[in-house]
C-alpha cells in the first residue's frame, strides 16, 4: 500500500530508472528536510485533497523537471500544485459532502518532508523501488 504522499511525477519512463535513481540520490543528498504547510482543503471534482505550500518542494521538483524534460509527459511537465489526495474517484455529490464535513473543522498544520520515494506501477499494485532520505547538511 502506498502511504499518504505528495506526488511529484506521475509517469517516469522505466527505461530511465538508473538515471532517475542517480538524480534522486544526488538531489536528496544535498537537500535538508523541510516544512510543508497544509493550507486548506481543495475540491478535485470527484474527490478531495489537502493543499500544501512549500517553496523547497516546488524548487526541488523544478530542478528534476528540468533534468528530465526530454521525456516527461504533458502532465508531468506542468506546474505542480502540491497536495495529498484523501478521496478520489467518487461521485461529485460524495466529494462535496466530504469537503463540507472536513471543511467545518479543518485547521492548517505543518508536516515535515524528509525524503522522496520512487515507486513502480505494476498495473494495479505499486512496488517500492527505493527511498531517498534528505541528508543535506
Amino acid at each position: 500500500m502506498v502511504p499518504a504522499h505528495l506526488t511529484l511525477f506521475h509517469a517516469l519512463p522505466g527505461e530511465e530508472q538508473a538515471r532517475i535513481m542517480a538524480d534522486l540520490g544526488a538531489i536528496c543528498g544535498r537537500q535538508r528536510p523541510f516544512s510543508l504547510e497544509a493550507t486548506g482543503l481543495r475540491s478535485l471534482g470527484r474527490g478531495v485533497s489537502i493543499a500544501f505550500a512549500c517553496p523547497e518542494l516546488v524548487s526541488l521538483r523544478q530542478t528534476l523537471a528540468r533534468e528530465w524534460r526530454d521525456w516527461l509527459t504533458a502532465q508531468d511537465s506542468a506546474k505542480i500544485a502540491p497536495h495529498v489526495t484523501i478521496q478520489n474517484k467518487v461521485s461529485p455529490a460524495e466529494a462535496r459532502a466530504l469537503l463540507a464535513s472536513l471543511g467545518a473543522g479543518f485547521q492548517p498544520f505543518t508536516a515535515r518532508g524528509e525524503g522522496l520515494i520512487l515507486w513502480r506501477y505494476l498495473g494495479g499494485p505499486w512496488e517500492l523501488v527505493r527511498r531517498f532520505p534528505f541528508t543535506g547538511r
